[in-house]
């Protein structure tokens, strides 16, 4: 095998293959990375045996074949060579030869047989639908910080995704939170039961596709394939029953509160400065047009903070983990913020307002 490749090009696949790749991997095979070059293509390969990645780039294919090599050194070989065109050369030695036409420097890694790699997981292609990436980005966005972190439920480690008559939706929730997305759905979109995606391959997806044009998505009983630019990824999904979401989303609530997003952005940084960090506790409290914020660490000091609102009701005081309202308001992108409550120890919807296609759930807190 015998092939030349831009740095810049292959540096930036061969870094997304490092990050599928797993570090704790009981088989050597699965730190290395696959690279297959014929027809002026070079394929690129990595596996943690969970999330799959193939990636395919231009090259000058002189010698088609195949290869695997170790990922983590292959990379930092290529950061450290100048940019330009690099030959990859596989001799007789079953080693990778790796010679920058502009420099006098060679480097020879150690090779395993292509053979030995594990297969990628394929679906055939009229399986796929499409979506917009800028609206298949926003419902990660809108969700996958409210997926749980702990392993004992493992059923809520990742974003529960579903699709009926008129809706694509995602939900996320760790039993104190919740985050819920709706977009319409296209009448060509594939039927498929209700599936648990592991937020591994949902960052991937968010970071590496460019945010235009349209993402091609596969869903089986255990997988789930996305295709998007000249990269495709797969993963396996997490099994288990993902509780009933419906029965935590309030059917109605009492008062209604329209506040700036950024006001309340900007105390809450301040306020949480002087929380507990354990608990991450603040105390709203809801008067005529007013919202107090508050805050107190043990030894330490306090922080108070009024804002005005749009709240007209009886005086109510909720506490909260501040992140639970700080992570939501990464992702609003509307200018106002609608609060929807009924009593301090019940269910506090946000949403933008106006009202959109989302919205979070937050469970409060006791109020010692």
């Amino acid at each position: 095998m015998r092939f030349i490749c831009d740095k810049s090009v292959i540096v930036k696949e061969i870094s997304i293959a490092q990050e599928i790749i797993s570090s704790r991997n009981a088989l050597s095979i699965l730190s290395n990375v696959l690279l297959e070059a014929e027809n002026d293509v070079l394929v690129i390969k990595a596996t943690d045996l969970k999330v799959g990645f193939e990636t395919r780039i231009p090259a000058v294919v002189e010698i088609s074949g195949s290869t695997t090599v170790f990922c983590d050194k292959f990379l930092g070989i290529l950061r450290s060579l100048p940019e330009g065109e690099i030959t990859f050369e596989q001799n007789e030695n079953e080693r990778l030869s790796i010679k920058p036409l502009n420099k006098k420097v060679v480097f020879e890694l150690n090779c395993i047989s292509s053979e030995k790699f594990p297969e990628l997981q394929v679906i055939e292609e009229d399986n796929y639908f499409e979506i917009s990436q800028d609206i298949f980005n926003n419902m990660i966005s809108q969700t996958i910080f409210s997926i749980s972190v702990d392993e004992a439920r493992y059923f809520m480690n990742g974003v529960y995704m579903e699709k009926n008559e008129s809706s694509l939706l995602m939900v996320a929730t760790d039993g104190r939170r919740l985050s819920y997305i709706a977009v319409e759905a296209d009448i060509n979109m594939q039927d498929f039961n209700g599936i648990i995606i592991p937020p591994k391959i949902l960052n991937m997806i968010k970071k590496l596709s460019s945010g235009e044009g349209n993402l091609s998505l596969a869903v089986t009983e255990k997988t789930i394939f996305v295709k998007f630019d000249n990269q495709k990824i797969s993963s396996t999904l997490i099994e288990g029953q993902f509780p009933n979401f419906n029965r935590v989303i309030p059917e109605s609530q009492d008062f209604n509160v329209v506040l700036q997003k950024n006001a309340i952005s900007e105390a809450l940084k301040r306020v949480s400065l002087l929380a507990e960090q354990k608990s991450k506790r603040i105390y709203l409290t809801f008067s005529e047009g007013n919202l107090n914020l508050k805050s107190e660490e043990s030894e330490i000091g306090m922080a108070d903070e009024d804002i005005p609102c749009n709240y007209s009701g009886d005086n109510i005081k909720l506490a909260v983990n501040y992140m639970y309202i700080m992570d939501p308001l990464k992702v609003i992108k509307e200018d106002n913020l609608l609060l929807q409550f009924t009593e301090s120890n019940r269910a506090v919807t946000m949403k933008c307002e106006p009202e959109g296609n989302y919205f979070h759930i937050i469970m409060p807190m006791q109020m010692d």
